[in-house]
């Protein structure tokens, strides 16, 4: 994991419309257009948006016909995940020596 790569990646999701993308995305690939119909955006804004998440790395798109398709790629993802579950392992410890702690009081009480 780079941490470093991580406050440029939560910036990019941090743009409402660019989140709304990725939720979007979430439920499968799909074309521009069928982005812009869903969220009800011009289709130059939507390809503005596709450019940013797709040079961040969380979109990637192959030709199908005339139309490009737009996918989610994991590993920004991955990387942003392996960030969190370090925060998970703090509270994870504090956790479990509250346990102890309580454990620990229980054994003392009269």
């Amino acid at each position: 994991m780079d941490a470093d790569n991580v406050p440029g990646l939560l910036g990019v999701l941090a743009e409402p419309n660019r989140f709304r993308i990725v939720e979007l995305l979430r439920g499968g690939p799909r074309p521009v257009n069928g982005i812009v119909e869903a969220l009800g955006l011009g289709q130059p804004q939507v390809s503005r948006h596709l450019k940013v998440l797709g040079e961040a790395g969380f979109v990637t798109a192959h030709r199908q016909a005339q139309q490009r398709i737009y996918r989610l790629r994991p590993e920004p993802f991955q990387e942003i995940d392996a960030w969190f579950a370090t925060f998970a392992r703090i509270w994870e410890d504090r956790l479990d020596r509250l346990d102890a702690l309580l454990a620990d009081d229980e054994g003392n009480a009269p």
